[in-house]
C-alpha cells in the first residue's frame, strides 16, 4: 500500500497541508495548548488559537514558530505530529513530505525543520523555498523563458522573487508579515488611546476594517481591551483611516522589499514582469487594497492569487510527484531547487 505524500506550508501563523490526489486537507492556526502540570496536549490548531490570552495558569497556549522558522522545537514537533496524524489517520505507511521554508533560512534552521517534521511521523522530508512554491501554486509557469514575479506574504515573513527557466533570478526575504501588521495595530492603540488589546483583537480589526489604501468610507469597529491607566476593561471605537495609519510602517517595509527586487532584476526579465505583472500569495495578501497599493507605488500591475493562503502548500504539494527526489530524502534547499529544475525540464 503506497504511503501518502504531503506538501506542508509550515507558516508562522498557519499550517496548511496538501495531500497528493486530495488537495488541501488541513488549514489550521499554528498554535498548541499544553497543560503545564503534566505536559499533555490540551488542544491544537483552531481550538488552541481560541484559547490565546484566555488560558488559566495551568495551560500554556503558544505559537511554536516565529518569522518562518521553529522557535520552540518541542512544541513544534508535537503540534506537527498532531496535524500529521489527523491527516494520515488509518495509514499504515508513514507519509513523505515536502516542506516550504523562507529563502533566508539558515542551515541550522533547515535541519531543525527536517528533524521536527521527521519526528512528527514523516519518513522522508525535502525542503522548497516559499517563493518557488508560491509561484507554482499560483499557477505561474516557472519553467518558461520569461520572468515571473511572486510576492508571498506570510505571518512572519515576506518572500519576493523573480523566477525564470525553473530558477530564481532575484529574490529577497523580509522578516515582516501579517503578524507585524497585528503588532502595529496593538502599538498604535496603546500609544494613541492607552488601550491595551490582544493580538486576536488586532487581527480581527485588521481583517474587518484594515486597508492598504485610503478607504472610500471610514468604517468603524469597537476595539475591546484594557485601559492602560486604570487597568479596567475598556472599549474604544476605531475607524479604517486610523488602522490604515497604523499599518503604514509594515506596509512600507514590504513595499521596499518589492522595489529592491525590481531594481536588481535583469532588464529583460524586468520587461517581462512589467508586461505580465506580479502575483501576491499568502494570508497577508488578503489585506484589502494591498495589490492596488503595490501597483500604485511600483507601476507594475499586481493581482492577488486565488486562495492566496493555500498557494504555498499547493505549490509544495505539486513537487511531490518528483518521486526520485523524495526517495532520496534530500533536505538541502539549493539541492532541492536544482533537482526540481531538472524535473520540470522533463
Amino acid at each position: 500500500m503506497p504511503g501518502m505524500d504531503l506538501g506542508i506550508d509550515l507558516g508562522t501563523s498557519q499550517v496548511v497541508i496538501y495531500a497528493s490526489g486530495k488537495g488541501v486537507v488541513l488549514k489550521e492556526p499554528a498554535v498548541i495548548a499544553v497543560d503545564s502540570r503534566d505536559g499533555h496536549i490540551v488542544a491544537c490548531g483552531q481550538d488552541a488559537y481560541d484559547m490565546l490570552g484566555r488560558t488559566p495558569d495551568s495551560i500554556t497556549a503558544v505559537r511554536p514558530l516565529a518569522k518562518g522558522v521553529i522557535a520552540d522545537y518541542d512544541y513544534a514537533e508535537r503540534m506537527l505530529r498532531y496535524f500529521v496524524r489527523k491527516v494520515c489517520a488509518y495509514k499504515i505507511l508513514k507519509p513523505r513530505a515536502a516542506v516550504s521554508v523562507p529563502a533566508s533560512v539558515t542551515e541550522v534552521e533547515q535541519r531543525s525543520v527536517v528533524e521536527a517534521v521527521s519526528a512528527a511521523g514523516v519518513r522522508r522530508v525535502v525542503l522548497i523555498e516559499e517563493a518557488v512554491a508560491a509561484a507554482i501554486g499560483a499557477g505561474l509557469d516557472v519553467s518558461a523563458a520569461r520572468g515571473s514575479m511572486a510576492v508571498n506574504i506570510g505571518g512572519g515573513t515576506t518572500d519576493v522573487a523573480v523566477l525564470s527557466l525553473k530558477g530564481i533570478s532575484t529574490s529577497s526575504s523580509l522578516r515582516v508579515g501579517g503578524d507585524d501588521m497585528d503588532a502595529a495595530i496593538v502599538r498604535y492603540l496603546r500609544t494613541k488611546y492607552n488601550l491595551i488589546i490582544g493580538t486576536r483583537m488586532a487581527e480581527s480589526i485588521k481583517k474587518s476594517i484594515g486597508s492598504a489604501m485610503p478607504p472610500e468610507t471610514a468604517s468603524v469597529m469597537e476595539a475591546k481591551g484594557r485601559d492602560a491607566l486604570t487597568g479596567l476593561p475598556a472599549v474604544r471605537p476605531v475607524d479604517a483611516l486610523e488602522i490604515g495609519e497604523a499599518l503604514s510602517e509594515p506596509l512600507m517595509e514590504m513595499l521596499s522589499g518589492v522595489q529592491r527586487v525590481l531594481e536588481t532584476t535583469p532588464p529583460e526579465l524586468a520587461g517581462d514582469v512589467m508586461e505580465h505583472g506580479m502575483v501576491l500569495t499568502g494570508g497577508g495578501a488578503k489585506l484589502v487594497g494591498l495589490a492596488q497599493f503595490i501597483q500604485t507605488n511600483t507601476g507594475v500591475s499586481c493581482r492577488v492569487a486565488e486562495q492566496p493562503d493555500e498557494c504555498v502548500a499547493v505549490g509544495t504539494g505539486k513537487a511531490l510527484k518528483f518521486a526520485k527526489l523524495l526517495s532520496a530524502g534530500v533536505y538541502d534547499v539549493d539541492q532541492f531547487s536544482y533537482h526540481l529544475s531538472e524535473t520540470l525540464t522533463n
